[in-house]
């Protein structure tokens, strides 16, 4: 057994390390996290971690996706130098997963070269959730706990009255959708989406019936939510009454909070913490933030204790 639990976390959310903090009772070792007048990282620690049982929360996440993993690397490093008895990367929301493939000839499979930086760095095993494409686990030469975001979405999911029915946005997600389905009792349903180039996708039609009910479009990541409001527009054809989405995390990058705005299909669009909105939670009030902490919290406990983490994978 290692000696005492320690949460350390870098610039990438706050926010979301200190409520999993908040709910394990416990406090931030000091930590040094400034940047050098050139744009280098500078990473400290201030407090002894020898032989302690370590976890650093840090979300690769926009909008600086390469300073938030490269502060992680260097937290991560700097334990190892510091003789920490176990070192856990806990990565909420894990940049790159999408690039988990060569789609073309000469390019690189950017998501197995993050997990090259991240075990080389220290990392003795991995947390995250709902990671893009479940093979990157395989990517690591250590435990990866990839968690569902699936029981934290629930709750408001369960408080949506009258029919509904669960959709997909495209084919690849039919199984996420098919295991909510099968949570909430509801049928499912597919819309057929063709994408002619990347961030831009054209939604064809609907596979299923839709029609006088509440379509709930449950995806993984929502981006420039060009599929998000193809989709939900799609669904207003085919009769649905009212278009609630949920994602688990919201990138929202470029125009996505525009796009969601304008779209008047889409009455609300759920998201968790794992990436930080900020202000874009004042300029979109269609958005609805469920947090992932108590998640994490018991994750990061169970694993602490020795206990069974696949009991959270309901």
């Amino acid at each position: 057994m290692f000696s005492d639990l320690k949460i350390v976390t870098g610039s990438s959310n706050p926010e979301l390390a200190k409520a999993i903090c908040d709910h394990l009772g416990c406090q931030f070792p000091a930590t040094l996290a400034t940047t050098f007048s050139d744009g280098e990282l500078r990473s400290e620690l201030g407090d002894n971690v020898r032989g302690d049982d370590v976890f650093v929360v840090q979300p690769t996440c926009p909008p600086l996706v390469n300073r938030n993993l490269m502060q992680l690397c260097l937290m991560l490093d700097a334990l190892k130098r510091a003789s920490a008895g176990r070192i856990t990367a806990v990565i909420p929301y894990y940049g790159y997963a999408r690039q988990d493939r060569k789609v073309s000839p000469r390019a690189p499979i950017s998501a197995k070269m993050v997990a090259d930086f991240i075990s080389v760095a220290g990392a003795g095993r991995v947390v995250t959730i709902d990671m893009h494409a479940g093979q990157i686990q395989g990517f690591f030469n250590c435990p990866v706990d990839n968690l569902y975001a699936a029981p934290v979405m629930m709750e408001p999911l369960r408080q949506i009255e009258g029919d509904i029915v669960i959709v997909s946005p495209d084919a690849g997600g039919v199984e996420r959708a098919r295991s909510y389905a099968k949570r909430l009792n509801a049928p499912l349903a597919i819309v057929d989406k063709r994408r002619d180039k990347p961030n831009q996708a054209q939604a064809m039609h609907v596979i299923g019936d839709v029609e006088g009910k509440t379509a709930i479009i449950v995806d993984d990541i929502i981006d420039t939510a060009g599929t998000l409001c193809a989709g939900a527009d799609v669904l207003l054809k085919y009769g649905a009454k009212k278009i609630i989405a949920c994602a688990s995390h919201g990138v929202l990058s470029g125009p996505a909070i525009d796009r969601i705005n304008a779209t008047e299909a889409l009455d609300r669009v759920i998201v968790t913490d794992t990436i930080p909105l900020g202000e874009k939670l004042a300029q979109c009030p269609k958005l609805q933030v469920v947090s992932v902490a108590a998640l994490l919290g018991k994750t990061i406990h169970n694993i602490h204790t020795g206990s069974s983490v696949s009991v959270l994978f309901v």
